[in-house]
């Protein structure tokens, strides 16, 4: 039977005995942007899950639903029953990607925040690495899928590498940003990075990314670029010619908002994990 025609109760089942209560203040929170996913949120929370519990980590896992038409709120709710460790935020209508991933993150409670694609082209267990990169003294730890090309298991089609390419020149040469892969959709934060980076974005589509690391650089923070394997999964709602449209458009408007100070304002509030409750 497919994953789409089960039971919800019965992809739940076997964690009934797995749940842990969660604390206070967790180490790490995970924010996984959602829309129109239920036909496979389910899959990615029981891998997430699992994994967390598996390796000990104090976690939440922050679904944001980013008003989607199918039922994923649903499975979210349904699933999280039986998984204190999962809550959902729900956007207020759809409004992108950057918004959804924004709005997660400063709801996230954890010391170590990072976000991660809803089909889990990174696999999660490549959040170690992320975090390791972090305790080893960096503020943000990217994953990316091109400093080692082996580590792809399944890749893009030519035309999106070539278009994939091409944005990350554009960024190189327009914005300064010296990375490898700003399109990764596997970042990590410590707290006051991301508190800070995410009360500066503006962008709320595809080409938040860049604008993010954008700020970090601006402000300071020091930005790991961390190897991770990665599988292009054919369902990718981006279209690399409109969405690319868009996000040479949003490039102008990083640059104008840099021009103007908006990254330089000064923010107020950023507090511990442990003052937030």
């Amino acid at each position: 039977m497919g994953l789409e025609s089960r039971p919800i109760p019965e992809l739940c089942e076997g964690l009934e005995g797995l749940v842990a209560g969660v604390t206070q203040h967790p180490q790490y929170s995970i924010v996984i942007p959602a829309y129109n996913e239920s036909a496979r949120i389910l899959r990615t929370l029981r891998s997430v899950l699992s994994y967390v519990r598996a390796r000990g980590w104090t976690t939440e896992i922050i679904v944001v639903n980013d008003g989607s038409r199918d039922a994923t709120a649903e499975v979210v709710r349904e699933f999280a029953r039986n998984a204190p460790e999962v809550r959902l935020v729900e956007n207020p209508g759809n409004h992108g990607k950057g918004y959804s991933v924004r709005n997660g993150i400063l709801q996230a409670l954890g010391e170590v925040v990072m976000f991660t694609d809803s089909d889990l082209s990174a696999p999660i267990e490549e959040a170690e690495l992320l975090f390791s990169a972090i305790a080893a003294g960096a503020d943000i730890a990217i994953g990316s899928r091109w400093l080692e090309r082996g580590r792809q298991t399944h890749r893009q089609p030519l035309y999106r590498q070539f278009f994939g390419r091409c944005f990350n020149a554009v960024t190189r040469a327009v914005m300064g940003l010296r990375f490898a892969d700003t399109q990764c959709g596997f970042k990590a934060f410590t707290r006051d990075a991301a508190q800070t980076v995410f009360q500066l974005q503006t962008i709320e589509g595809w080409g938040f990314d860049p604008e993010i690391l954008f700020i970090a650089v601006k402000r300071g923070y020091r930005v790991v670029e961390v190897p991770v394997s990665w599988a292009h999964d054919e369902r990718t709602r981006m279209s690399y010619l409109k969405d690319g449209m868009r996000m040479l458009e949003d490039i102008g408007t990083i640059r104008w908002n840099a021009l103007r100070g908006r990254y330089s304002k000064k923010i107020e509030g950023v507090r511990s994990a442990s003052q937030t409750r």
